[in-house]
């Protein structure tokens, strides 16, 4: 078994990762400022005597370096962002701290300790409005945000990491990632969750646009087994990978579906698109399949259905 560093378990991705570790019989070091994470999402790993949590801010080199020098990891899992396209343009100084900066002093603070294999969280906003679909990780990147700009310097620093110092590398361009725990009260919360949350105030879904921009829905379960994998798997080399399902959906589509399984009809809402916003989002899981082995499993209506029966949509006591 191996001593895993995880920043940002307290968040969305970060907790269902420490779980699947922790299930997996490994020893878990946690660090996170808390600035959007929250301690609730973190009561299971909390009953493990494997699981260590420290509070600190990953962009702040000593306290970091001084971390890793109690836990000594094998691994990092890098996942403290600012995980917001819309915060990214409200502020970017921030965005360039939490999203650049941070990753920047995590991988040289790796290359200090001798940890030997990272794995950060990337995103499908580095690809921009780039076509055709699906998209692979060789098609050219223009991201047209401040957060997939981040994202996308941030795997080119890492690269460079990895060929100067030997360390394995691994970059997951998550696609839209949902599933329980995801935060509604959160402006910049994924679409899925913002609309369970409305409808379980009996209000409309609000979308952003006409509702047929479309989307490759990825369940938070399987991108944790991602990340489990490619920090423990022997014999993963450094590489970027897409983390989806390779399946579209449209926002009208996933409208049908919630009210499939609520029973009722459900009209949205449409209002005027937002800033930075892409039409349409697909990418191609093979890369994921021959590097890591790994292919998502949950379709979107066992997801949903896994969201209704536990009552992270606010629809059920």
């Amino acid at each position: 078994m191996a001593r895993i560093l995880v920043t940002g378990p307290a968040g969305f991705i970060g907790s269902h990762t420490v779980d699947l570790l922790l299930k997996e019989g490994h020893e878990v070091w946690g660090v996170d400022n808390l600035r959007t994470g929250r301690m609730s999402n973190l009561s299971a790993a909390g009953q493990s005597l494997r699981f260590h949590f420290v509070r600190a801010d990953v962009a702040e080199e000593a306290p970091f370096n001084e971390i890793l020098d109690e836990a000594q990891p094998e691994a990092i899992i890098h996942l403290a962002a600012l995980v917001s396209v819309p915060e990214s343009f409200e502020q970017p100084d921030e965005n360039f701290r939490l999203n650049l900066t941070a990753t920047h002093v995590v991988a040289e603070a790796a290359h200090r300790h001798g940890v030997k294999r990272m794995v950060f969280a990337s995103s499908a906003a580095v690809y921009g409005r780039t076509e055709p679909f699906p998209l692979d990780e060789h098609c050219v990147t223009v991201p047209i945000s401040p957060y997939g700009a981040a994202k996308l310097a941030s795997e080119s620093l890492l690269a460079g990491y990895a060929e100067c110092f030997g360390l394995i590398i691994r970059s997951h361009r998550y696609f839209n990632v949902y599933g329980p725990r995801q935060d509604p009260s959160s402006p910049y919360s994924g679409v899925i969750s913002r609309f369970w949350e409305r409808l379980g105030e009996g209000s409309q879904p609000i979308i952003f646009g006409d509702g047929e921009q479309t989307r490759d829905f990825v369940y938070v379960g399987d991108v944790a087994r991602a990340n489990l994998l490619a920090a423990t798997k022997p014999d993963v080399r450094s590489g970027v990978a897409n983390i989806c399902t390779g399946r579209p959906t449209s926002l009208n589509g996933l409208v049908q579906s919630m009210a499939r399984l609520l029973g009722r009809e459900v009209r949205p809402m449409h209002v005027a698109p937002r800033q930075g916003d892409i039409r349409h989002s697909l990418g191609s899981p093979k890369n994921a399949a021959v590097q890591l082995g790994f292919t998502a499993s949950t379709t979107l209506a066992e997801g949903l259905q896994e969201l209704f029966l536990r009552g992270d949509s606010g629809l059920r006591d």
